[in-house]
């Protein structure tokens, strides 16, 4: 008896009915499709991809699934669409509700092009997965590039509430010590997920230097989601990169979303420093600085851009600012949070972009005043954010995928 599956005709039949259900699955979903298929090949860095196992009992398992279910009917997931082709899938979270609206603080990334860090793509349509399964739609309210964030707004629902986003934290020594939760929700499966971890005193390697690391680990699907502590405060909102896990803190959120409501986008002067909290430096660094100022506090110039405000004012790359406008500094994210209040200020009343910082020299045991005349920054200087791109791996092939700008 002849077996027909044997001949060229049904094995080119079986290709092509492989590459045609490929299609099907894949390219709605904006992923790609193998030029050549063999067994066992796989998908890897996509927007399914859980995060956050806990079907353990123990009591870690245990005290992270009660936080997050504590916050859960606050967390959403969303997607934007290019015509029927799907472009990026993020987590959000319900920060404002009206008895009209909701609004949903989130990544930029849902609607950056990809490529192109400083555009994004027009005609997108957002649908927003809310905690009950049902999809709605949502429409971009406020993005901002730098920060990556982005507000969507969506119609409002009573079963569902606004988290205390408005409700700080302090990043001090005890935040350090604290337990801490990621939480993110699945657009297809609109399932919660959640994992648990610490504060890391370390700098992020992307370039926004307001950025601080725990080390919850996530997903793709947790962009975006929020980061909340041991009593369910809101922490920050993640972000991936693939050893570990970037936040915003709260407090830069805040004024972001406070530059949004008064001005309809987030003033960012630019001095052209990129600095460290002192803990998070080389032990080098930090024996240098501890030897000339034995009692020293501040925040650590790790590069300065040729050109800018700061490398005119004669800042340089090792010294140490202690203080912003008569303000002392003990962490970076102090500096980040006053340039903003100053440039809210300086808005208001039509004034100059003008700080005022001393600087501690080790080099040279030295300590000055310096005038810094800070720009607003233009899109070419927005950060990047990268995330894995989407790809098909041979059994063969170890999972170290390169790295895409969106």
């Amino acid at each position: 008896m002849r077996k027909r599956w044997r001949t060229p005709s049904r094995f080119n039949f079986k290709r092509e009915d492989l590459t045609s259900a490929l299609r099907k699955v894949h390219l709605p979903r904006g992923y790609p499709i193998p030029s050549e298929h063999s067994v066992g090949m796989r998908l890897v860095n996509t927007f399914e991809e859980h995060f956050g196992d806990l079907d353990g009992n123990n009591e870690e398992h245990a005290r992270v699934k009660l936080l997050a279910s504590s916050i859960s009917k606050s967390v959403v997931s969303l997607a934007s669409f290019k015509g029927s082709v799907r472009h990026f899938v993020c987590t959000g979270i319900i920060f404002g509700h009206m008895p009209s609206e909701m609004s949903i603080l989130t990544s930029a990334s849902l609607v950056r092009c990809l490529g192109d860090k400083a555009k994004f793509v027009n005609k997108l349509k957002i649908k927003v997965r809310l905690p009950s399964g049902k999809l709605v739609v949502g429409k971009l309210w406020k993005y901002d590039y730098k920060y990556n964030i982005a507000v969507v707004k969506t119609k409002s629902f009573p079963e569902f509430h606004a988290a205390h986003v408005h409700n700080g934290v302090q990043f001090n020594s005890e935040l350090f010590q604290a337990n801490l939760v990621a939480i993110g929700r699945g657009y297809e499966s609109g399932e919660l997920m959640a994992s648990g971890g610490t504060l890391l005193h370390k700098t992020s390697r992307l370039d926004s230097q307001e950025l601080m690391i725990s080390t919850c680990k996530i997903t793709k699907a947790g962009i975006g989601g929020p980061l909340i502590d041991s009593s369910g405060n809101f922490v920050g909102m993640n972000f991936y990169a693939k050893d570990e896990t970037p936040f915003m803190p709260v407090s830069i959120l805040l004024k972001c979303l406070k530059h949004f409501e008064i001005f309809g986008r987030v003033v960012q002067p630019w001095l052209g420093l990129r600095v460290g909290s002192l803990r998070a430096e080389k032990l080098s660094i930090c024996e240098e600085i501890r030897n000339r100022f034995p009692q020293a506090h501040g925040i650590y110039v790790e590069m300065v851009s040729e050109g800018s405000p700061a490398a005119i004012s004669g800042i340089k790359v090792g010294d140490l600012i202690s203080t912003l406008d008569g303000v002392a500094l003990s962490n970076a994210q102090e500096f980040h949070e006053l340039i903003l209040d100053k440039a809210e200020c300086a808005l208001k009343c039509s004034e100059g972009l003008v700080f005022e910082v001393y600087v501690l020299r080790p080099s040279d045991c030295s300590g000055f005043v310096v005038t810094l005349n800070g720009e607003e920054v233009t899109m070419i200087k927005q950060n990047s954010w990268p995330v894995p791109e989407v790809e098909w791996l041979d059994p063969s092939t170890n999972d170290n995928s390169d790295f895409t700008m969106w």
